[in-house]
């Protein structure tokens, strides 16, 4: 059985940082790019970053260029998203999403066909 868990969320204040962490269990980790999505109250679902665990390859949009990082630890299955400066607008639930053999221009252009998806962590930034 395929899982995927996040964890890191909380409450912080306007810039200030989180670190995010997606678990990945029951998967071939190497295949799939893991991508973090978040989804605010009344919003839609927007791509935030990916990475593809196969070459390294990373996205941001740009709204969180610069502040974000994301990172692969393959041994560990675990993707991190390293959330630095935040802002009030970054308060929404984060979610991780797998799509084997994806790539991380999927996000770029909308494409993103997740095969699988964690249950979310909430993130809540204080101005």
């Amino acid at each position: 059985e395929v899982q995927l868990v996040e964890s890191g969320g909380g409450l912080v204040q306007a810039g200030g940082s989180l670190r995010l962490s997606c678990d990945a269990s029951g998967l071939k980790f190497e295949d799939y790019a893991i991508g973090w999505f978040r989804q605010a109250p009344g919003k839609e679902r927007e791509g935030v970053s990916s990475i593809n665990n196969a070459d390294g390859s990373t996205y941001y949009i740009d709204s969180v260029k610069g502040r974000f990082t994301i990172s692969s630890d393959n041994a560990k299955n675990t993707v991190y998203l390293q959330m630095n400066s935040l802002k009030p607008e970054d308060t929404a639930v984060y979610y991780c999403s797998a799509e084997r053999f994806g790539t991380t221009a999927a996000m770029y252009y909308g494409r993103w066909e997740a095969d699988y998806w964690g249950q979310g962590t909430q993130v809540t930034v204080s101005s």
